[in-house]
């Protein structure tokens, strides 16, 4: 399996390449607004990583200001949102559980495969880390706001097929009273060579063999969940 913590510091470029393939559909914007309203809202994104969402999100929110622990993945970041010609975000380097902002200056944060890094490297420490890091979610949401966590349900599958590890994680979220759903967050490639260099580059060989050719394309498919609730726990 591949380090991915090293992907995030040193392969951010790549890494890009392979996050710009997944949601050929645009399924995930519209699964947000369904989810609770970010249009012309004040966001505060945790784990930004190279701006997938953060660049999907700039042009229809009031402001948003991301954040990740990897400088190199915010430098493509940056890149990508200075090509908007906007001037409603700002990136900044910091841990999930430690946000350099004020109390309740959101209406919306969200957490897109991010808070997932707080339970699988933290060890025996896992469920303290994600309380803190949901707790933080909190802190920055004003009164009626709206906390959202965003992740895989499994690469490769056409349905939701939980990764083992991540099981405790998903109850843990579910007992703290997220709501939740998911929707098809597929990757199309451009070409076979590139779908099997950049699936084994970030998944390994394992999802190598659910790589189709169909009248889309070349085609990974993925299950990606997204958990809310509002800041005071009410839904």
């Amino acid at each position: 399996m591949p380090d991915l913590l090293d992907i995030y510091q040193h392969e951010a470029p790549k890494y890009d390449l392979l996050v710009s393939r997944e949601d050929y559909q645009g399924n995930l914007l519209p699964a947000l607004g369904r989810v609770g309203e970010v249009q012309g809202k004040r966001v505060v994104e945790f784990g930004a990583g190279t701006g997938r969402l953060t660049a999907q999100l700039a042009p229809i929110v009031r402001s948003i200001q991301a954040f990740d622990a990897s400088e190199s993945m915010l430098d493509v970041a940056r890149t990508k949102l200075q090509a908007l010609g906007l001037s409603n975000w700002s990136v900044d380097v910091a841990d999930h559980r430690r946000i350099p902002v004020g109390d309740g200056v959101a209406d919306v944060s969200v957490a897109a495969w991010s808070i997932c890094c707080l339970a699988a490297y933290t060890g025996d420490l896992w469920e303290h880390e994600v309380e803190t890091g949901l707790t933080e979610m909190a802190r920055v949401v004003a009164p009626g706001g709206r906390i959202v966590v965003i992740e895989t349900l499994g690469t490769r599958y056409s349905s939701p097929n939980v990764p083992e590890e991540l099981k405790p994680y998903y109850s843990k979220l579910a007992s703290m009273g997220f709501s939740a759903t998911w929707i098809r967050t597929d990757y199309r490639f451009q070409s076979m060579d590139e779908a099997l260099d950049l699936t084994r580059f970030f998944f390994g060989t394992d999802p190598v063999n659910a790589i189709n050719t169909s009248s889309d394309g070349i085609v990974l498919p993925e299950c990606t969940g997204i958990w809310w609730k509002s800041a005071d726990g009410s839904g």
